[in-house]
This record gives structure tokens, sequence and C-alpha cells, in this order.
């Protein structure tokens, strides 16, 4: 009887994650153009092999379960570990590029030998660390998402299940006469800039449109797909951005997720609201050393009155990008096609300038990053339906509250009404 049981609870479990793999929420739309997809079908990623290999790793890890066994402190050691050898591989990147670039080195791969062997080295200790880790971040953000009732008797479904990975690039395709995600097709993470950059020309020019490949930080794959990073604070709120996904997947929203640019934004607004929730309480139960020293006490008056004239204030990022998209929109709704793309790459410029090294901005780059609405302003522009999103957050008493309304959520008109 009890070997039936466990057989059933495997065959549930595989199950589920087949359901994953197939619906998922936070994977490219499939109705993409097959006019795009004539000039990328060599380079797209392929999902399905990363997702098989990676729970065949995930499997091993779970049944060895080595992360219940630690303590807080050898956690802590771990996890100190992790983060070292993150930062020592991008140390020794930087290293052996500048030995490559530098003109006066005659025999760059002799003298970056030895940066060589020790990036060999951390990248075999990353890959042991790396699972042990992971199973101790998902257990994290399981611990978190149960203490906010997101689960079945305090356990999360789906269970949190991510690996960090090199991530796929991704094409997004817009009109060039209004800012909409009409395609999004997943790259292979190795292409370079110069196939990069025609590829992007040959749609344009094949389809008048406007095309941008992006680099993403996150897919919503299962397990999950992050890219590496050393900022552990960011680590925590994508990998719970993404669980979100996985959790909507199983519910309308989820389930609509490119039916309407709208649902789309719905949906991606709502994991960044609810991922960074997650993430900053990872951040407080855990790692409360990361946290953010209290804000000072205001100043009062009469110290204000006295106050020496200040700077000017330095450039603001997400005012800057709110009006680029403002008058981008208003241009493109006027039919001025040719100035708003020569205005925004004037803003560019000034992005540039003030050392946000952005290489391109035009319709596509609005479609993909204005999806990303839960703080006012930025690429969003005058949007609503992120703004919708965030009032229903406002509104709900809490995190949970919020996530279980947003999730039946299957259209912008329906969002409004609970908003009403």
């Amino acid at each position: 009887m009890q070997r039936n049981v466990k057989v059933i609870g495997r065959n549930i479990f595989w199950g589920l994650l087949l359901i994953l793999i197939l619906s998922n929420s936070g994977m490219p739309s499939l109705k993409t153009s097959e006019i795009v997809r004539v000039e990328t079908r060599w380079m797209e990623f392929d999902y399905v092999s990363w997702t098989l290999e990676t729970l065949m790793r995930k499997a091993a890890q779970i049944s060895l379960g080595t992360h219940r066994y630690l303590s807080e402190e050898q956690q802590k050691v771990i996890t100190l570990n992790y983060f070292d050898l993150i930062n020592e591989q991008r140390q020794l990147r930087e290293v052996i590029n500048h030995i490559y670039a530098d003109p006066a080195i005659l025999n760059p791969q002799f003298q970056a030998e030895p940066y060589l062997d020790r990036q060999r080295q951390v990248q075999e200790e990353l890959r042991h660390v790396g699972y042990l880790y992971e199973a101790i971040l998902q257990h994290q953000v399981s611990y978190v998402a149960g203490d906010k009732s997101l689960g079945f008797i305090h356990q999360p479904m789906p269970p949190v299940q991510y690996h960090t990975t090199s991530m796929p690039y991704a094409l997004i395709v817009s009109p060039r006469d209004i800012i909409r995600q009409d395609a999004d097709i997943s790259l292979l993470p190795d292409l370079t800039l110069d196939q990069i950059v025609a590829l992007e020309k040959a749609v344009e020019d094949k389809m008048n449109v406007s095309a941008l490949v992006v680099q993403i930080g996150g897919v919503g794959v299962y397990p999950t797909m992050v890219m590496e990073t050393s900022s552990l604070t960011w680590l925590s709120e994508v990998v719970s951005h993404e669980w979100v996904h996985n959790f909507l997947t199983l519910r309308p929203l989820g389930m609509l997720y490119g039916q309407t640019p709208e649902l789309r934004i719905i949906n991606e607004t709502s994991a960044s609201i609810a991922g960074k929730e997650l993430g900053s309480a990872v951040i407080e139960n855990f790692y409360p050393a990361l946290l953010p020293p209290p804000v000072a006490a205001s100043t009062s008056v009469a110290e204000v009155i006295v106050e020496e004239p200040q700077d000017p204030p330095a450039f603001d990022f997400r005012a800057e990008m709110h009006e680029t998209r403002v008058t981008a929109d208003t241009l493109l709704a006027e039919g001025k096609i040719e100035e708003a793309e020569a205005y925004m790459e004037d803003r560019r410029i000034l992005f540039v300038e003030n050392g946000y090294n952005i290489r391109l901005i035009n319709q596509a780059y609005f479609a993909f990053h204005g999806a990303y609405a839960d703080q006012p302003g930025g690429a969003a522009g005058e949007d609503p339906v992120g703004e919708a999103v965030r009032n229903l957050r406002a509104q709900s008493e809490s995190l949970a509250e919020f996530v279980r309304r947003i999730a039946w959520v299957t259209s912008y008109e329906r969002l409004q009404q609970l908003v009403d």
C-alpha cells in the first residue's frame, strides 16, 4: 500500500511538471508569426531539452535532500561560499578579457593560462555548490510563500524550483505605428552582437516592423530559469517572481498569458509586485544584515530654512524613460513614425551620456520593458493597466488576497471591475 501511494504521488508530481512545461505562462507566446521564425529557426532556444536535463538533476537533488540536514550556520557558510565563487568567476572573466584585448600582450593564451585554469576550477566548484545553494534558497522562498498563505498547509504549490543558467535572448517584435508586442522568440544564449544586429535588421527589413533582441533575467518554465548574479537581494526577488508565474500558470490569468497585450502586462506586473514582496521577506527572515539601514528622522522646518543650496538633482532614469515613452506614444498616435523613431534615438544618446549604455530604444524596447509596471512611470508610460494592478494590490489586505484575486482575472475589463 505504501509503495502504491509513493507511485501515485510520483505520477501526480511528474504530471504536474508536464502541465507546467506545456502551459507555462512565463514562456513566450506560441502565437508567434511564422514569418519571423523563418529568420530565427536555426538559432532558437530548446526549452524541452533544457527542462528535461534540469528535471533529472533536480530529482537527484530532491532525493538526497542534503539541505534539510544543514544548520543555519552551515547554510550561511554555503551562501557566502557560493557568492564568493560567483564574484571570483566574474573577476576572472574580466582579467581574461583584458589580457586578450590588450594589443601589448604578444602571447595572450600563455599569459591567461593560470587564470583559465582557475576559472575551470571555479566553474567545477560552482556546479557542486550551486545546486546545494539552490536547494537552500528554494526552501527559504517556500517558507515565506507558505508563511504568507500562498500554498496548501504552508506548502507552496507548485513547489519552488529554479536553476541558475545561461539565459536565452528574446527577440521582441512590435509594429512601427504602435507600441505592442506581437512576437517574443527565445534565442540561443551564445549569439554574438553582430548576429543579433543582423537578425534585427533582417526582421525589420522583411516585415517593416520594430525588432529588438533583449537579455532576460528569468523565465517561468519549470524549474524556472534564473540568470547568474552576485546580488542575493536580486536573486531572491527573481526566484520569487518566476515562482509566481508558475503559481499563475494553473489559473486563468496564467493560462491566458499571451491572449492580449493587457493580460500580459497584468501577469508580469502582478509577478513583479508579488516577487518583490516575497524576495524582501526572504531577506528579512534569513539575511537581515542585508536590509537597508532605517530611514533617518525627517528634517525640521527650521533646518530646511537654513540648509545650503542643493546640487542639481541627479539624472532620474525612470522619469526620463517615462517622458520618452509618453512622447513616443504621442508621436505615433499622430502618425509621425519617422519622427518618433528619430526622437527615441536622440533620447537613447541622452541616456548613454548619463551612464546608461542602452544599445537601442525603439517600439520593441517599450513593448518589452513596458509590461513590468509594478512602479509608476518608467517604460510603461501612461498605460493604465499597470496602475490598475497596483491599485488592486493597495486595496487587498494581504499579498495572498491580491494574488488569488488577480489569478482569476481574464480581461482588463474584469480587472477594472475588481478595482472599482
